[in-house]
């Protein structure tokens, strides 16, 4: 018998967006994920939302609705030349403050200016943080080793279009692809590009093998998976969470519900 982990619906492909800043060019960006079914997550600074440029706190909650709010500190320092005092106020009064604006735990980080170290790295899980994202990049499509160094596939200004082709091609079942793209919604506006984005996300939206998720959504599965009750004999599973589970048993697709037992 082989049982392979699969994501939500039996899929074996996830797309996932994430951009920084919370600038105002993130309305027109929402507004082409909606428009095709894509699901992203959006870093925030939460000292800074008064800037004229950026997205008021107003705003927010309503116009991230069906995203992800996540932190991005609350000024936005390169982290890894601070004390440690200053890192701990800036993840933890980040995810307070969003808190208190979109009324769900904010669990996810993107480092700004791409700024970590293993001492800020090991701090995150005592501050309430599931993952951070970096700015790195692999140019594949393999889920994280790490959620506390989240590489993306690429940079929209990475090749996007040729990643994006080759991502919705990929056919082997035996595996499990996701397609991670960020960026930050203003360089549209400056590189005059936002074609970019709407053909990406015509070519790769809408579409019935795709499962298109948050970072926190793909975080929260994954661990899910980790936490169903195999038996030793492999005749059967327990899930003891609220959520379903899918997997890929010798062909089959099974939805393991939460709070039941599956025999195989």
């Amino acid at each position: 018998m082989k049982v392979y982990l699969c994501f939500p619906g039996g899929k074996h492909k996830a797309l996932t967006m994430s951009y920084d800043d919370g600038r105002v060019q993130d309305r027109k960006l929402i507004s082409i994920f909606n428009k095709y079914g894509i699901k992203g997550t959006f870093h925030l600074n939460s000292a800074l939302l008064d800037q004229p440029e950026r997205i008021p706190a107003d705003e927010i909650r309503e116009l991230y609705k069906g995203h992800e709010v996540a932190a991005h500190t609350c000024t936005h320092p390169t982290i890894a030349r601070c004390p440690k005092e200053q890192i701990v106020q800036e993840l933890f009064n980040d995810r307070v403050n969003l808190e208190n604006i979109v009324g769900y735990p904010v669990r996810g980080l993107s480092y700004p200016n791409g700024s970590h170290n293993k001492q800020i790295r090991e701090l995150l899980p005592g501050l309430g943080y599931e993952y951070a994202r970096t700015v790195e990049e692999t140019g594949d499509f393999g889920l994280p080793e790490d959620f506390f160094r989240w590489k993306a596939t690429c940079h929209h200004n990475h090749r996007l279009l040729e990643l994006g082709e080759k991502f919705i091609n990929l056919y082997k079942t035996q595996y499990l692809y996701l397609m991670y793209v960020w960026g930050h919604s203003y360089e549209f506006d400056n590189d005059n590009n936002w074609d970019l984005i709407e053909n990406f996300c015509k070519m790769v939206g809408n579409r019935d093998d795709i499962w298109y998720a948050t970072n926190i959504e793909i975080v929260d599965y994954l661990k899910s998976y980790e936490m169903l009750q195999f038996s030793a004999s492999m005749k059967f599973v327990i899930n003891p969470l609220a959520h379903s589970v899918w997997l890929n048993v010798d062909g089959e697709i099974v939805e393991v519900k939460g709070g039941t037992r599956v025999d195989f």
